[in-house]
């Protein structure tokens, strides 16, 4: 029967139990952030590790972009275009008295 009065054990038992439940959530929070930074910090490294590997490709790719351009300029270089335009296609300067001009 409630007669107006507190029970002081019952108090107790309630001030106990707030304080265990107040601990246990505080636990559970502590886990659950803990868990954020391991998972946090992995995918960092996962994305760092990435981020590597593509630096690595695309110092290899500025390399072979390079090469190429080197390789073109060769292939495209006016004296190996005479040249090959005098050997294979038997090609030469015409004569004066060869060439024509035509006016529209």
């Amino acid at each position: 029967m409630f007669q107006g009065r507190i029970d002081l054990a019952s108090l107790r038992r309630l001030r106990i139990g707030t304080g265990l439940l107040l601990v246990a959530l505080l636990v559970g929070g502590t886990l659950v952030s803990a868990v954020a930074v391991v998972a946090s910090s992995h995918l960092t490294r996962e994305q760092y590790a990435r981020l590597q590997r593509l630096e690595r490709e695309h110092n290899q790719l500025q390399t072979e972009w390079g090469q190429l351009l080197l390789e073109e300029s060769a292939w495209s270089s006016p004296a190996r275009v005479e040249r090959l335009a005098v050997e294979r296609l038997e090609m030469r300067l015409p004569d004066v008295h060869e060439a024509e001009v035509i006016r529209p």
